[in-house]
């Protein structure tokens, strides 16, 4: 039954039902842990649906949720962005391009809506625009459409990938301390061969020798890098999260945990 139900969740993987995607809940579901009405994005159909695969009576959307929004995808605001990659590593379909200190971009064909990316961002360059002519609108039929299940499944493989991209990412650096504690056990610090090993391994430190003069674009950079700084010292607690000592997956829990308690702030300001 889990299957069947996973089947027509829109696969956002938005977390607003409270699990970690779209996946858990189904597994909730089957096992009969959670309601049926606890997904926005698929609303009042979605909720159908759900209830005729389970077996139970059509209810409302849960009160404390959030009500049904049409499709829409992230933007980022490319002259704003500074680089950090709090979004990055809060995309649950890896639908961000981009890399420390440098611009980062959606890729919107990949973007499933989910609204994680918006809150972690610093500086507040990321908004929703809804889809100009979607092809689907998850709560308009009781039935899903070609489109629809062709969208639910590309981002349901998209979300696999990135669970396993996690993975192999957490693997590989247990496999690089186990490497690093071995060597360590090999050769203690201040053995020859360890003097030998970071002689060749450490990298020469390169020292900036002054031009002697002040170009216009020199100082448009030294602008630009006091204004990356403020913006990142402003997102300081949150990085704080992303310890070098955590599994990438555990990073990812940080931040969508962030992400989901600023979103709660922010809203509560509004009201």
């Amino acid at each position: 039954m889990a299957d069947r139900l996973d089947a027509v969740l829109p696969q956002t993987q938005c977390r607003q039902c409270g699990f970690a995607g779209c996946r858990p809940y189904a597994e909730a579901m089957a096992a009969g842990e959670a309601d049926i009405n606890r997904c926005p994005p698929g609303g009042e159909a979605g909720i159908r649906r759900l209830a005729r695969i389970a077996g139970r009576d059509t209810i409302p959307l849960a009160p404390e949720l959030a009500a049904h929004k049409p499709l829409a995808v992230a933007v980022i605001d490319e002259n704003d962005c500074i680089g950090c990659t709090l979004c990055i590593q809060a995309c649950p379909v890896d639908a961000i391009l981009g890399a420390a200190k440098l611009m980062h971009t959606i890729i919107s064909d990949e973007c499933t809506g989910c609204e994680l990316c918006v809150a972690p961002c610093p500086v507040d360059c990321i908004r929703m625009e809804n889809v100009a002519e979607p092809p689907f609108d998850l709560a308009a039929d009781d039935e899903l459409n070609a489109a629809a299940c062709e969208r639910g499944d590309h981002a349901r493989q998209r979300h696999r990938f990135h669970l396993f991209r996690l993975e192999r990412e957490r693997n590989e650096k247990a496999r690089r301390l186990a490497e690093r504690a071995a060597r360590a056990r090999a050769h203690p610090a201040g053995s020859d061969e360890e003097n030998r090993r970071q002689a060749l391994t450490e990298p020469r430190k390169q020292s900036a020798s002054p031009t002697g003069t002040d170009a216009p674009e020199a100082k448009q950079a030294q602008q630009r890098n006091a204004l990356i700084q403020a913006a990142m010292d402003r997102a300081r607690k949150q990085r704080e999260a992303l310890s070098a000592d955590l599994t990438p997956e555990q990073r990812h829990e940080a931040v969508i945990k962030a992400a989901m308690a600023l979103a709660r702030q922010k809203q509560g300001g509004r009201g």
